[in-house]
């Protein structure tokens, strides 16, 4: 697929706390969420920024606090980010915060900016024409911030439509904006540590932090967190729910509650639904792909009383997903994934099914099944608890994300062919001669019947990457 410098997606997590090693701890704790550049902003007497490339723990925060002084600043804000379709030259520049004004020094790998007249962490994606022309050429973040210096931010929640929850700090207020868009699309949760609110996009990372989850940020709500810790909130439009199925099915953590449904319960669900859609009774052996499918995997060996084998393991933590391009997801994946020492004795001339959360671009599960087929595996059923992502709709419309995660609906998917210049569906035949092993994914109808299982009513989630309608 060609590389886009100009659109830049990103999925990301952003956090407010009090202390700089609360902040840095949070963002430790959503690093699942993006890797490949973190940012951190202190606000007190200045407004100062420090942006590098790599994952949080790759600063150190002895000498963070050099930098961000405690004795400076009452609260810190920071974000973790991964930009799968922008340039890996514009990294640093692309990472959050986004600033006005300041004085910035680069440092090669990272930057320094002190004496900020405003800044913004945010996640999700706007497309709104405003934003983007603001934005410059630029992140849409940063077309936010100027569109709220401009009108305020009762006014960008009322008029910008998209996906956002995002934080804005400026050097003349007493107080941060935090707000979370009238979709919900992105998530948002408030903690408290000390008497003082904090802010996260997942609620695991308050409660690994020792700190306690209070609440989800409303939609379509402006929260004001003040210097020593209060918050105020004001609910400025009524909401309506189109909250994204793919953070729960993959991008949240396994134990982190989303939308109120914990991610854990709903992947077990999908994997019983997996299980009567396509109830395999052939198999030897149930697997996954690590390391979302676990749950679904252990449920679907469970109800179809088979023999559940770990059979993969991966080096590091990291999501192939969130490559920057084709060549580092591929290489993430071949270096990362690997089978478990003698698993081929018990593999050889097995029936196996490998349960997938998804299957994007096919990259991943072509590796996998190339490994288990190495080893001796007589037949694989690959199975995906999310539905098809990408297909083309009756009406010729390109299905994908354009809400903030790198599945654009211009991608090259799995699930789609180019025949001179013209983009179809592919037949499940042609899908599984490209993932090279008997692939199926559950239907529409079967993810929705789990989210509804576990409380969030099918018409609250946004499915247009998966052929539903756009959520406005």
């Amino acid at each position: 697929m060609k590389e886009v410098e100009e659109k830049v997606r990103h999925n990301c997590g952003i956090a407010v706390a009090h202390s700089l090693e609360e902040l840095y701890n949070l963002l430790r704790y959503l690093q699942h969420r993006g890797r490949e550049a973190a940012g951190i902003a202190g606000i007190g007497e200045t407004i100062d920024v420090i942006k590098w490339i790599g994952k949080v723990e790759r600063f150190d925060l002895i000498d963070l606090e050099k930098i961000l002084p405690g004795n400076k600043f009452h609260t810190f804000i920071g974000h973790v980010r991964y930009a799968t379709l922008g340039a890996k030259s514009k990294l640093l520049e692309d990472a959050h915060p986004h600033v006005v004004g300041g004085t910035e020094d680069f440092r090669g790998d990272h930057i320094i900016i002190k004496n900020c007249d405003s800044v913004i962490i945010h996640n999700g994606q706007v497309n709104d024409t405003e934003i983007i022309k603001l934005a410059n050429g630029g992140c849409d973040s940063f077309g936010l911030l100027k569109y709220y210096k401009k009108h305020g931010e009762v006014e960008l929640i009322k008029n910008i439509i998209g996906a956002y929850t995002l934080v804005i700090a400026n050097k003349d207020s007493d107080e941060l904006i935090i707000m979370r868009d009238r979709l919900g699309i992105r998530p948002g949760v408030i903690g408290v540590k000390n008497e003082k609110h904090v802010f996260a996009s997942e609620d695991i990372a308050i409660r690994r932090s020792h700190m306690t989850v209070i609440a989800n940020m409303e939609p379509g709500t402006i929260y004001y967190l003040a210097n020593n810790g209060n918050i105020r909130k004001n609910h400025i439009i009524s909401a309506n729910s189109k909250m994204c199925f793919f953070e729960n099915n993959y991008i949240g953590h396994v134990d982190s509650v989303l939308n109120n449904i914990p991610n854990k319960r709903l992947r077990n669900e999908l994997g019983r639904e997996l299980y009567k859609e396509f109830p395999f009774n052939d198999a030897d052996i149930i697997t996954y792909l690590p390391r979302c499918p676990e749950p679904a995997a252990r449920t679907y060996a469970e109800v179809s009383n088979k023999r559940f084998l770990p059979v993969f393991y991966k080096i590091s933590a990291e999501r192939a997903f969130q490559g920057s391009n084709s060549t580092d997801r591929q290489n993430s994946i071949i270096k990362n994934l690997h089978l478990l020492p003698d698993m081929e004795n018990q593999l050889k001339n097995k029936i196996v099914v490998l349960i997938d959360d998804s299957t994007i671009r096919g990259n991943n599960v072509a590796h996998a099944i190339e490994l288990l087929k190495n080893a001796g595996v007589k037949k694989i059923y690959h199975l995906n608890y999310t539905p098809k992502v990408g297909p083309v709709g009756k009406d010729g419309t390109l299905h994908g994300c354009i809400y903030g995660v790198d599945m654009p609906p211009e991608d090259n998917f799995v699930v789609r062919k180019n025949v001179n210049g013209k983009i179809t569906n592919r037949t499940n035949e042609e899908i599984c001669k490209a993932t090279n092993t008997n692939t199926y994914f559950l239907s529409y109808e079967g993810l929705l019947n789990c989210f509804e299982k576990c409380g969030l009513p099918k018409e609250h989630l946004c499915t247009f990457c998966i052929g539903g309608k756009k959520p406005f």
